[in-house]
């Protein structure tokens, strides 16, 4: 078992050889990020990436898993306050295989918990290649020794990192109030800011999430939960996050189904985000509704053709709670002459 005690600042470790395929591809993206270059090869050719590549929020779910098969489920793990930035440096591609490099780079006592302490990460994914295809930095809180931490028992890893949808899904709700229209790059207005729609974060989706990409116990055991500081079964972070991702590709949706076809600006993909928060937990049952703001906007200089557009993003439960905050960036095409 693993404690605070026992990250080494400097320390640097590799671990795992994930492999991906085109159906683990589909299966992510056709529930949280179905935009074309995620989940039809052929739409996939004509987008900005030119292939099928894997969802960003997919990579992040994937570099989770092999955390908690490296150290995390041996270790004193009390969850993470959120990440300060994510890069995705390349695509993943169906056939990639993953693995793990993480170095420690700080250390720190929590002065208002004495019985924890917190651990700065830098994570790489690498490919095959040996190529960083993202990039991720981050603090964890562990428990330090004396704390009286107990670990849950259980076979956490029994299941494969790939994610199989269960049965009663739930849907994206779209808001009340109507969708606007689609903009290109020129005619977004910094200020301007959307509902993109809620999703219930259903027990049965809460674990079969955790099964594939973050098997802790609090996020796959309801006993195991209660006994834990969260005191009950709660959505994994990448769970909350990605949720934010399938409302926001149903309201691109709806928007699109405004215009001819063909007719709205086309998105590209994301260079990554920072200042990821988890400010409360998202419980069995919860109604997330997520929005998003436009906070800034710049051209490209290497693709004329498009914009870069930043974005800033939150979710807020059925109390009026924000649950997840983070600060986003994406292509999107500029207006023809």
């Amino acid at each position: 078992m693993l404690y605070f005690e026992d990250f080494v600042p400097g320390s640097v470790n590799e671990y795992g050889s994930l492999p991906v395929s085109q159906d683990d591809i589909l299966a992510f993206a056709e529930r949280f990020d179905a935009q074309d270059f995620h989940i039809d090869p052929e739409k996939a050719k004509a987008s900005f990436v030119g292939s099928l590549i894997g969802s960003g929020w997919h990579s992040c779910a994937l570099l989770m898993r092999l955390v908690a098969e490296a150290f995390l489920l041996d270790a004193t793990s009390m969850g993470s306050p959120g990440i300060e930035e994510v890069k995705w440096l390349r695509p993943v591609k169906p056939g990639d295989a993953l693995r793990l490099r993480w170095t420690v780079a700080e250390t720190k006592e929590s002065r208002s918990r004495p019985e924890m302490g917190l651990v700065k990460f830098r994570f790489e994914l690498l490919n095959q290649r040996g190529e960083p295809v993202v990039e991720q930095t981050n603090w964890v809180m562990f428990g330090r020794r004396g704390s009286g931490f107990e670990a849950a028992r259980g076979d956490w890893l029994a299941h494969p990192a790939s994610y199989q949808a269960p049965e009663l899904t739930t849907a994206v709700a779209p808001p009340a109030q109507p969708t606007a229209p689609p903009r290109y790059f020129d005619e977004l207005v910094i200020g301007d800011s959307y509902e993109l729609g809620s999703l219930v974060f259903t027990p049965q989706e809460i674990v079969a999430f955790a099964r594939s990409f973050d098997p802790q116990p609090f996020h796959m055991d309801e006993e195991a939960a209660k006994k834990s500081s969260f005191g009950s079964l709660c959505a994994s972070g990448w769970h909350t996050a990605a949720g934010w991702m399938a409302a926001m590709v149903s309201h691109r949706r709806r928007q699109e189904a405004m215009l001819a076809p063909a007719a709205a600006p086309r998105l590209g993909p994301s260079p990554g985000f920072k200042n990821l928060r988890w400010l409360k937990p998202v419980y069995a049952g919860d109604r997330i509704t997520y929005h998003s703001a436009v906070a800034d906007k710049r051209p490209s200089v290497s693709r004329p053709d498009w914009g870069l557009f930043f974005h800033h993003n939150t979710g807020v439960n059925q109390k009026g709670e924000t649950v997840l905050s983070f600060d986003g960036c994406v292509f999107i095409e500029r207006k023809p002459a």
